[in-house]
């Protein structure tokens, strides 16, 4: 099992930058597949980011392509998601989550989640 918390949401205008971090602990943090995920309110959670235990593989649906990123650091049992040009409908309470492989994750059928973080984007 991996303990997750996630930190650095806050407000920002339309256009500009966050980052989130992810602290990990557990044994088995660095052989996990990482992955983003976010709720808005009265939605459904939606898939945000994946990257496996090397880093060298990422996945991004596309509403959020090229302008978010992943990264870890194995070595700070950290992972990153770097949030570039945000809109208002990237509002949303953000989750990171663990899980053994790389379709685990992306599908959202993993055991190990954060409490979350509030991104709130205005105008």
């Amino acid at each position: 099992q991996v303990q997750l918390v996630e930190s650095g949401g806050g407000l920002v205008q339309s256009g500009g930058s966050l980052r989130l971090s992810c602290a990990a602990s557990g044994p088995t943090y660095r052989r996990k597949t990482m992955g983003w995920f976010r709720q808005a309110l009265r939605q459904e959670r939606e898939f945000v980011a994946a990257i496996d235990w090397s880093g060298d593989n990422t996945y991004y649906p596309d509403t959020v392509k090229g302008r978010f990123t992943i990264s870890r650091d194995n070595a700070k049992n950290t992972v990153y998601l770097q949030m570039n040009s945000l809109k208002v409908e990237d509002t949303a309470v953000y989750y990171c989550t663990a899980g053994a492989d790389d379709g685990t994750v992306v599908s959202g059928h993993t055991d190990d989640w954060g409490q979350g973080t509030q991104v709130t984007v205005s105008s």
